[in-house]
């Protein structure tokens, strides 16, 4: 498969979303990309990383999406132009930042500066389905959105135009199922880039005097308004004076002309496809709704489009005040979720009293019964070999042996799938990166108040570095009684493997210079010990020893991600079977009922445990949690 920057122009190439949303920024003479994984967003960086050398732009995994935008806007003021790419959740990290900055401007020689957002409908990788659109609205950000990964490409490339043009950056909105998605893109032409940077010093970038700057923040939105209000990013296809008009985004346009086309109605029902969502081309809007007596808006996550056309159609003389607006309020499409084609399809043929069955009423039940006969469901688990279920398992061990009621506060990474039906479900309190251990902070106080219970927060590494760092120096100052566990996997494991500063190489696979996070938590003047997780006994009398302790302790458990280890070693490290005579059978259990490893199967006929050898990465943990020594390891040859 070619490069990304590789193709000639006018050559078509399989590209997801988020590879086509690269593509565009290399189109659009890039040098500069930085972001922070996370689905569904790690894509964009992860692309340009894989180019870096081939085109000679440079790309970093930040440490926080903050970083990574303040890098790409450093760049930006210097001339040269520059790119940021986050999920949702990390917006609300970098939103401090680029708040000033939309007030700021770009200063006197500011190049293009794209950041590129992906929301998660239906919470597929995330705690929330927060609707970016809101913060592009309620902070004057231009906001652009893209209906295919075509169109991806193309808006990428525009973006960095206006952006320079303009004097701010612009917002480029992606989702779930637009960015994983994958079709034909057609290529353009790749630009031969020599601009030298320089910043020039005769100015201060600044968004201070506020208000003044927010006058300039309102007129250049008004502005672009009239920009959009032209774009070819906006079209309209269906009758002159449609019955229905169906107002889109995103990927509702793909659902609303499908749609349109399963039902026959193209010759009542229009679509108005918006690829300028903030600020809204209201004029265009206004034009088309004076055409129709309905509308229906086809959009996700929430009624943005919605309320803005209601607004729109209210304020303008051109449209009739008996039109009828349908959508997420009216119930006719969902207020949570991702968008379905058939969803669209309903709705569609529920205004136009339509008979409209998706499939034979038997069939979800049809489809089940063949799921359960030939699927095996293996539930949300750790991989085989994967530290981390050994790192639980101690603390398990180490909270029951302390016998005070403790508990855990949790991060976002693998660790994780504790909370879920095949975890052990130790933690208790689990909301963003780097909020166990803010959390634990404030847990770590409650003694004063008559608390015995100790308390845990289980961070990963990446995420130590991402979040977890200022919480750690808020609870050492202010003196708060916790422990905080770092599974230390060297590698940030959930988004794909990606580079942070405790891993020795960077985005572009260059050497890069370690941060040692145990020697960094012995510099703030905190306990830290360090072990091997897969020492069982060696782990849990030494969390149960800290958790008797005062003030502040580390325990950082350190052992590679079992994929990364197999990956670079290409070895077993035992190999491990069952000895059937010693194994309890249903007696006991313990392996497959509570320690749950994928590599561990229980063998109906026989009545005992076994070990599923399609599965098992020879890391011989099991062989340490069975109380009867039924398990047994030797040396991998």
């Amino acid at each position: 498969m070619p490069s990304l920057a590789q193709g000639s122009p006018g050559s078509p190439q399989l590209f997801m979303g988020n590879k086509a949303i690269a593509r565009g920024a290399l189109e659009a003479g890039v040098q500069f990309a930085a972001g922070y994984p996370g689905t569904p967003s790690s894509e964009v960086v992860e692309s340009l990383a894989q180019v870096a050398k081939e085109t000679g732009i440079y790309v970093e995994w930040s440490t926080n999406e903050k970083v990574a935008t303040e890098a790409a806007a450093a760049v930006s003021f210097s001339g040269l132009r520059a790119l940021a790419a986050m999920k949702t959740a990390g917006l609300n990290v970098a939103l401090d930042f680029l708040v000033h900055l939309n007030y700021s401007g770009l200063g006197k020689n500011g190049a293009g500066l794209v950041v590129v957002v992906c929301d998660d409908p239906e919470g597929h990788s995330s705690g929330d389905e927060a609707d970016s659109r809101w913060v592009a609205s309620s902070e004057g950000i231009p906001l652009l959105e893209p209906g295919s990964p075509q169109e991806a490409k193309e808006i990428t490339k525009w973006a960095f135009e206006l952006s320079e043009e303009f004097n701010g950056f612009f917002l480029i909105r992606s989702s779930t199922r637009l960015s994983l998605s994958t079709s034909l893109v057609t290529l353009g032409k790749l630009p031969h880039v020599e601009k030298k940077a320089h910043f020039d010093t005769s100015q201060c970038i600044s968004p201070y005097l506020a208000r003044l700057h927010h006058i300039s923040v309102l007129e250049r939105l008004a502005k672009v308004q009239e920009t959009f209000e032209r774009s070819s990013f906006n079209w309209y296809q269906g009758p002159e004076n449609p019955e229905l008009i169906i107002i889109c985004s995103g990927v509702g346009s793909s659902y609303a002309v499908e749609a349109v086309e399963s039902l026959n109605l193209g010759k009542s029902v229009g679509v108005l496809k918006l690829g300028t969502l903030w600020p809204i081309p209201k004029g265009l809007v206004a034009k088309h709704l004076a055409k129709t007596s309905r509308v229906l808006i086809v959009e996700e996550v929430d009624p943005f489009l919605e309320t803005f056309v209601k607004k729109t159609a209210f304020e303008s003389a051109k449209v009739s005040k008996s039109l009828k607006i349908y959508g997420k309020d009216s119930g006719h499409l969902p207020k949570v979720g991702e968008l379905k084609p058939d969803t669209v399809l309903k709705a569609l043929a529920t205004l136009f009293q339509m008979e409209y069955l998706a499939r034979e009423a038997d069939y979800e039940q049809r489809a089940n019964d063949a799921a359960a006969k030939l699927l095996i469901d293996r539930g949300v688990t750790l991989c085989p070999g994967c530290p981390h279920r050994a790192s639980f398992w101690s603390i398990k061990k180490a909270l029951q042996k302390d016998g005070r009621d403790g508990f855990l506060t949790g991060d976002i990474g693998c660790y994780t799938l504790d909370v879920f039906p095949a975890g052990d479900k130790l933690t208790k309190a689990l909301h963003a990166m780097g909020s166990g251990v803010g959390l634990a902070t404030g847990f770590g106080h409650l003694d004063r108040f008559g608390s015995e219970q100790p308390v845990i927060a289980v961070c990963g590494d990446s995420t130590f570095y991402h979040a977890a760092i200022p919480a750690l120096l808020n609870a050492i100052h202010n003196k708060s009684n916790m422990v905080m566990v770092l599974l230390d996997n060297r590698t940030t494991a959930m988004t794909g493997f990606q580079s942070h500063p405790g891993t020795a190489f960077d985005a572009m696979e260059n050497a890069a210079p370690t941060i040692d996070a145990a020697k960094f938590c012995r510099s703030l003047g905190c306990k830290v010990v360090v072990t091997d997780p897969f020492d069982i006994k060696g782990t849990t009398d030494t969390l149960l020893q800290l958790m008797k302790e005062d003030g502040v302790k580390v325990l950082i458990m350190q052992r590679k991600c079992e994929l990364v280890r197999m990956r670079e070693e290409r070895r077993y490290p035992y190999k491990v079977w069952v000895d059937v005579e010693k194994c309890r059978g249903e007696k006991c259990g313990f392996c497959t009922k509570s320690f749950r490893c994928p590599g561990l199967l229980w063998d109906i006929e026989t009545g005992k445990a076994q070990i599923n050898e399609a599965v098992c990465c020879g890391c011989g943990v099991c062989v340490d949690i069975c109380p009867f020594g039924a398990i047994v390891r030797e040396e991998a040859a």
